[in-house]
């Protein structure tokens, strides 16, 4: 079962780091997080109990397309794709296109919060 770590920290705090690591000053550890949200607000628009029953649904059905997702889910196309672009830029789903249609893939079963 993977688990996706997740981190909470100031913008300015989540940059500090960034530029730390890119100098080579801060080694990242395997048990840090790899997701950064700026606030718990944040974290819980992306998070939400909607979206995290859309997670559940993608890992459980393996849907290959977007529209069989809508067709499972009962959401609108339109709706699923702009949250599927959310979770995907905060890479908790990865889109993998195939020849005309796109398959989210969700990355993990469980979520670890640092704050």
């Amino acid at each position: 079962m993977k688990v996706l770590k997740i981190g909470i920290a100031p913008q300015e705090k989540i940059r500090e780091r960034v530029l730390a690591i890119a100098r080579g000053e801060i080694k990242p550890k395997p048990s840090d997080p790899k997701i950064w949200f700026t606030s718990m607000r944040s974290l819980s628009q992306v998070l939400s109990d909607e979206n995290r029953a859309l997670l559940d649904v993608i890992r459980t059905a393996r849907p290959a397309s977007i529209s069989e997702l809508a067709d499972i889910t009962g959401r609108k196309q339109g709706n699923l794709s702009r949250t599927l672009k959310t979770m995907s830029r905060y890479g908790l789903v990865k889109m993998e296109r195939n020849d005309r249609s796109v398959r989210p893939i969700a990355h993990a079963e469980r979520y670890q919060i640092t704050a």
